[in-house]
């Protein structure tokens, strides 16, 4: 049978683009950890904004439900379809077009399709430097960065996305095209309403191109490896790295010797640059644009003090981008280490910077004593408060459905509980989609969540735009 809307939106985009068998569409509808599998009408790859909008009022016309889509490289189901094949996913990643580089203005203007490390590579190639920086830069999507609000591992120094982020273009639900993209650093007449779709993974609108700041290329970089005995002490540590390095300190992250362990049997190739194993591991990143200060010197200098104090065990400062190289990459292969080690009840939660010690001690204990065959894995950005907290269960003894749910409830029950108790947030960095739907409101209070569903129906008052993600919406 004829599909009409299938057919006008191939005289759109061309019909190369328009993919309706299921085996082209098989990438789209499943999310990366092969968590969640849907159907789609069809995939739709537009080639530009324009071409967006235009389909985009096709489908409120037919109301057709729309799933927007960057890289697919989500951890929440955020950008999947659901079974029903009811939706047309859009995935932008043909408009990946760099539309300009301001030095003098410091901002770069691209269009949402772009793959992060393509844009890092840009900006290096200009003599600057975007600083967004996570395991999946090579294939996620900026788009898809700013829908989910993405953190990474600068963030300590740079921010989150929203950070980076001074416009917007944006096309809404009925197709409408709002150019947010002044590149303005100050701007206060009335709301900032770009604001709304940064984190809102879709929900309100398509992201189809940003505004980015870039900044001054560094001259030198100094990367330094720490074992040490608890979170307390690498909180010690913390302070002490920035009394002396200040803001060039522009990442510290955490992992458990659980969590390198996984990384170490999975991924061939990664190797630890130590004799003896340690509970925790440390991995420091300071950067400077001054070329005539030793920013390396002074990093040995501040772990020389660290290792005095016992706040550490040992310490590597590399000597090569080869050696830096190798400790960061053992820190990005942990996405794909847990997912190939077991089923991973995985936690993006965030605490108050000077709870994350009790945060850590209270979470092994309780999901040590009620999954004692679980390896508890614990990882992240403790400069930042946000330490990703994974449970690995047994594929053979969770294969069934069922059982996997009610355990990982409970684990998330544990996780939540602790990380509320503590002042702190269930998502910091992946979002909500629909892995964390149901903890939303407990983690955010119905009022919140409802002054979001007012505003998903001002913006979005047919639920077309990426529905049943983030929360359940009841229309009038």
């Amino acid at each position: 049978m004829s599909d009409g809307l299938r057919e006008a939106v191939a005289a759109i985009v061309g019909a190369q683009n328009v993919l309706e068998d299921p085996s082209d569409q098989a990438p789209y509808v499943t999310d990366w950890r092969d968590r969640y599998h849907g159907k789609a009408r069809f995939v739709v790859r537009p080639g530009s904004a324009a071409e967006v909008a235009e389909v985009v009022k096709l489908c409120a016309a037919a109301r057709v439900p729309m799933v927007p889509q960057g890289g697919n490289t989500g951890l929440c189901g955020g950008a999947t379809p659901d079974k029903s094949g009811a939706a047309v996913v859009f995935r932008l990643d043909r408009m990946n077009r760099i539309r300009e580089i301001n030095p003098t203005a410091g901002t770069m203007i691209v269009e949402a399709g772009s793959v992060l490390a393509d844009l890092q590579s840009a900006a290096d190639q200009a003599g600057l430097l975007f600083p967004l920086s996570l395991g999946a830069e090579g294939s996620c999507r900026i788009g898809g960065n700013i829908s989910t609000n993405a953190g990474g591992v600068a963030v300590l120094r740079y921010g989150p996305t929203r950070d980076l982020v001074l416009g917007l273009e944006v096309v809404l639900a009925d197709g409408t095209i709002r150019d947010w993209m002044s590149p303005l650093r100050k701007n206060t007449t009335g709301y900032d309403l770009k604001q709304l779709f940064i984190g809102a993974e879709g929900t309100l609108g398509i992201i189809t191109a940003a505004a980015l700041k870039v900044f001054p290329k560094p001259r030198q970089t100094a990367v330094a490896m720490a074992t040490l005995g608890s979170v307390a002490d690498a909180l010690e540590l913390l302070g002490l790295v920035r009394s002396s390095l200040g803001d060039r300190l522009s990442s510290f992250e955490i992992m458990s010797w659980t969590q390198v362990d996984v990384v170490l049997r999975h991924i061939p190739g990664t190797t630890m640059p130590f004799g003896e194993r340690a509970p925790w591991y440390i991995l420091i990143e300071a950067t400077d644009t001054l070329a005539d200060l030793d920013l390396r010197q002074a990093l040995e200098t501040t772990l020389a003090e660290a290792l005095e104090k016992k706040l550490i065990r040992d310490a590597v400062v590399p000597s090569s981008e080869a050696q830096a190289a190798a400790l960061w990459r053992v820190r990005h292969s942990v996405s794909e280490a847990n997912k190939r080690d077991g089923l991973g009840v995985s936690h993006d939660t965030a605490v108050p910077l000077d709870r994350q010690a009790e945060f850590a001690r209270q979470i092994e204990a309780r999901i040590g004593k009620a999954f004692p065959d679980a390896p508890l894995l614990m990882t992240g950005h403790i400069g930042d408060g946000n330490i990703h907290v994974i449970a690995l269960l047994d594929k053979e003894r969770y294969a069934e459905k069922s059982r996997f749910e009610s355990a990982a409830a409970e684990i998330n029950g544990i996780v939540d509980e602790v990380t509320l108790s503590l002042h702190g947030t269930i998502s910091a960095e992946h979002g909500i989609g629909v892995t964390n739907k149901q903890r939303l409101i407990a983690g955010r209070g119905a009022a919140d969540v409802e002054l979001m569903r007012g505003i998903k129906r001002l913006l979005d008052p047919l639920g077309l735009m990426n529905p049943g993600k983030v929360f359940d919406l009841e229309l009038a």
